[in-house]
């Protein structure tokens, strides 16, 4: 597969450092947005890259804190304080901005099907995979435990794509009321949807970096997340 950083430019007039990864061989792939936590595209979100990458799928994962933070920037699982300013810095204009560059980038890779195309995020990640879902045309999205996933779920009637939502049932910072603010919009919106509980696993239980990671869970959601993808992306 080939591995690359490259510099994007915004609408907004901003710079965009992203990590691409992209299958060997011929073919027009399909292309997924991966979109970090809360601490940056570290080694665990490139190494997410390359499994989807060897799954099928053209892959870039933004850096979304690009306007606050200088690129490639990261911070340890043990330090949410290290991204406090850029975690609240960021607005659904400006990742509006963010998603749309990186589709731009799809529509010119030689090796992408443009018309294939779709989003997978994690806690952070999980609440802009639905944003990406609403302000682009895509085939499909997949948040894991979208971390104030509520604050914007007023998007749901401009969803495009089937949406699977995959959730930690012993997570406390994602409440049932959270979960059900957001299934309820999709329900009104009359958009497809599948949300999964684990009731078995917490927050962040599919990053096998932090002390939650639940392997079960993260295996079960793994192929989940595939079988949810290649069927709309094939």
């Amino acid at each position: 597969m080939q591995q690359q950083h490259v510099t994007l430019p915004v609408a907004d007039g901003s710079s965009m450092q992203v990590f691409t990864v992209v299958p060997s061989g011929p073919g027009l792939f399909p292309g997924l947005i991966l979109i970090q936590e809360a601490y940056g595209v570290n080694g665990h979100i490139r190494n997410v890259a390359e499994r989807l990458a060897s799954e099928g799928f053209a892959v870039i994962a933004p850096e979304i804190f690009h306007r606050t933070a200088p690129p490639g920037f990261e911070a340890p699982y043990s330090d949410f304080s290290a991204v406090m300013q850029h975690y609240q810095a960021i607005t659904v204009e400006g990742l509006t901005f963010d998603m749309k560059a990186c589709f731009d980038w799809f529509q010119n890779a030689p090796s992408v099907n443009e018309d294939k195309c779709g989003a997978i995020g994690f806690c952070l990640g999980g609440r802009v995979a639905f944003v990406a879902n609403a302000v682009l045309p895509l085939g499909a999205a997949v948040s894991y435990y979208g971390g104030m996933l509520d604050s914007v779920a007023s998007l749901a009637p401009s969803v495009s794509g089937p949406h699977l939502f995959q959730w930690g049932g012993l997570d406390k910072h994602i409440t049932p009321e959270v979960r059900s603010t957001v299934t309820s919009a999709m329900d009104a919106a009359g958009k497809p949807y599948a949300s999964i509980v684990y009731s078995y696993a917490d927050h962040a239980f599919s990053c096998d970096e932090r002390p939650s990671y639940n392997g079960e869970a993260s295996r079960e959601a793994w192929a989940l997340s595939m079988a949810f993808l290649r069927n709309r992306l094939s």
